[in-house]
């Protein structure tokens, strides 16, 4: 079902729009297609004599010739961190369509519907130049409706030219992400630094954390991929930089075509290599069509 923005925005709406994008998922399966990690390294302690040596940490005792214990925690529960794009570029309008934040907000509740079932824990991240809000991580029902009240008051939010640093809010959450988790990206990718070995720094900094990384890649295909704007001259105004050129957009339509395909074949090989999960949404599909077969593929990996 193709939602409206005037639907998205009711009161109370954004909860039931959720559930009902994943209710034909969570009634057919039992289990998440989100899975906890079962073992995770906690600390080292000192061995002590008549210990058993099974845990024994024999590298370490290489480089400092002392004994020491591996300590785990049994995990059953997932940590996941949603990080949602709310820079300028995202708050774009398409006639009849969700803008691009409102699509990710929605994807991102109905991904914390699931999560609720299981009783797993989660945050929220809205970022634009830096991060806006950060939300503890919890599994509380509190906790839930919090998240999903904060959703709610980003569904008609605007800023001025806020221009997007992906890369370093990665970072950020990175380094403040101790324990393995599960971190969901939702952004356009358009930039104010169109620096690739930048955004694959940040994301490989999640990656040497352990953590398992899925990018939702959110764009308005018809003018934004397929740059399908008419033959009329046009004004055309950068949502974030507010820079303005005039052009004829058949004319510089196929070379508009091969620098995106270029510059998402390099996203795409990047992901693939550092094995991260990637998704290009197109907003004016249904949510049911991105997120259905998305979770069918994962449950299918399980």
């Amino acid at each position: 079902m193709q939602i409206r923005p005037e639907d998205i925005v009711q009161a109370g709406s954004l909860d039931l729009l959720a559930k009902k994008a994943v209710e034909g998922f969570i009634t057919g399966y039992h289990n998440s297609p989100f899975q906890g990690y079962s073992v995770e390294f906690a600390e080292h302690r000192p061995y002590n004599v008549g210990e058993n040596t099974k845990n024994i940490d024999w590298k370490l005792f290489a480089r400092s010739d002392k004994l020491y214990n591996k300590y785990f925690d049994e995990e059953t529960n997932l940590r996941c961190y949603f990080l949602v794009d709310v820079s300028s570029s995202m708050q774009i309008k398409q006639d009849g369509l969700l803008n691009k934040l409102q699509y990710a907000i929605l994807l991102s509740a109905s991904f914390m519907e699931i999560l609720k079932k299981q009783r797993d824990a989660s945050s929220l991240c809205f970022f634009d130049e830096g991060i806006k809000e950060y939300t503890k991580v919890s599994s509380s029902s509190r906790h839930y409706r919090e998240m999903l009240h904060k959703m709610e008051s980003y569904l008609n939010f605007s800023s001025n030219k806020k221009t997007t640093d992906v890369s370093d809010t990665i970072h950020q959450i990175a380094n403040q992400i101790h324990r393995r988790g599960l971190v969901i990206l939702f952004t356009d990718f358009f930039e104010k630094d169109q620096s690739l070995e930048r955004l694959f720094d940040a994301i490989r900094h999640l990656k040497h954390r352990k953590h398992e990384v899925i990018v939702f890649h959110v764009l308005h295909n018809d003018s934004e991929l397929n740059f399908n704007l008419g033959n009329s001259p046009l004004r055309v105004e950068d949502s974030e930089s507010g820079e303005i050129i005039k052009l004829l957009p058949h004319e510089v339509k196929s070379a508009y075509q091969k620098r995106i395909a270029d510059y998402n074949e390099k996203l795409v090989s990047e992901f693939n290599q550092n094995k991260i999960d990637y998704v290009p949404v197109d907003t004016s599909k249904s949510v049911e069509e991105i997120i259905l077969p998305f979770l069918m593929k994962r449950k299918k990996m399980r």
